[in-house]
């Protein structure tokens, strides 16, 4: 780390009291019941990638951000806490407002900022199918007044020259859930894919919201063909061995894991196995590197597994 980084963010650090330990790259998305007792204030970092692109951890789905002399722009916002500290140091940004927030998709730990963001942004961008999949998710959560939505969506392609970057966003169909897009900063050559990628942890596969096994497959072969093979890819969450940004290859890792699990439960439901016994496995043969004790989310990977081959609804 250079003197300009460690004071950027001994400064971040000092001004927002962000003093707890934690791994960067181990940011677990939200799922299920929140525990009742708060969680310990995060370690956040910008780090830029290439060419006025780069991403900020804390707590959450990781955050993008372009900052040139002309324009601002950040993929998704995490939570209030966290969304604060990004916006406020935000490279090159002063007194500046945000040009464009982009919400890969519609989850609480990568829209929950957006009311911070939003006074200070000219538009949010999201799919078309965001707004009322978030809207679903926090009626059901209770959490309706503390939603903001995008304004603009799209259903296919959004795209927009910010100063010297062109971005791209990009609807591939369905996987994760129904909502998620890529985001190309196509000078930069950077793709975030927000939860499109799990690098080497089990993901959260949101059947409810439209998600499916099989097309995500699809999605990850299709989006490995569609951007050059230098692109540097920014994942959602990252297993801390392995980070949150990576080459191409690694969408075949996470390829290759949905399919290995589609294989096995498949195989159990042959053999007769019932729906209890199947889910209860440990840990996917073949995939270690994927296993985290706390929380261990291949039962859900499981039961979601025999939900979509027996096409039963969540």
């Amino acid at each position: 780390m250079n003197r300009r980084d460690f004071l950027v963010r001994s400064s971040l650090f000092a001004s927002a009291g962000l003093l707890a330990r934690a791994k960067l790259s181990a940011q677990a998305p939200t799922g299920g019941a929140r525990p009742a007792m708060s969680p310990a204030p995060a370690i956040t970092e910008f780090r830029p990638l290439r060419r006025d692109v780069g991403i900020f951890t804390g707590r959450g789905g990781t955050i993008g951000w372009l900052a040139n002399r002309e324009a601002l722009v950040v993929v998704d916002t995490q939570f209030p806490d966290t969304a604060a500290t990004c916006l406020a140091g935000l490279p090159g940004r002063g007194a500046r407002g945000l040009d464009v927030v982009i919400n890969s998709h519609h989850h609480g730990d990568h829209t929950g900022g957006n009311a911070v963001f939003k006074p200070a942004t000219k538009t949010i961008v999201a799919h078309a199918n965001v707004p009322k999949l978030q809207f679903a998710a926090a009626e059901k959560a209770g959490n309706l007044d503390k939603q903001v939505y995008a304004d603009t969506t799209f259903t296919d392609v959004w795209r927009r020259e910010l100063g010297t970057e062109l971005i791209t966003a990009r609807y591939h169909g369905v996987a994760h859930t129904s909502g998620d897009v890529t985001i190309h900063f196509e000078k930069a050559n950077v793709v975030h894919l927000g939860d499109l990628m799990f690098n080497r942890l089990y993901p959260v596969i949101d059947r409810g919201a439209g998600g499916s096994i099989r097309h995500w497959i699809t999605v990850l072969e299709e989006i490995e063909k569609t951007y050059p093979a230098d692109a540097i890819y920014v994942f959602g969450h990252g297993n801390p061995k392995f980070g949150v940004t990576g080459q191409r290859g690694e969408l075949l890792v996470l390829r290759d894991y949905l399919s290995g699990l589609l294989d096995y439960t498949a195989k159990k439901i042959a053999a007769g196995e019932a729906k209890e016994k199947i889910v209860a496995l440990e840990n996917l043969p073949g995939f270690a590197d994927f296993h985290t004790p706390l929380p261990n989310r291949l039962s859900g990977n499981l039961a979601t597994a025999f939900d979509e081959l027996t096409d039963k609804k969540s």
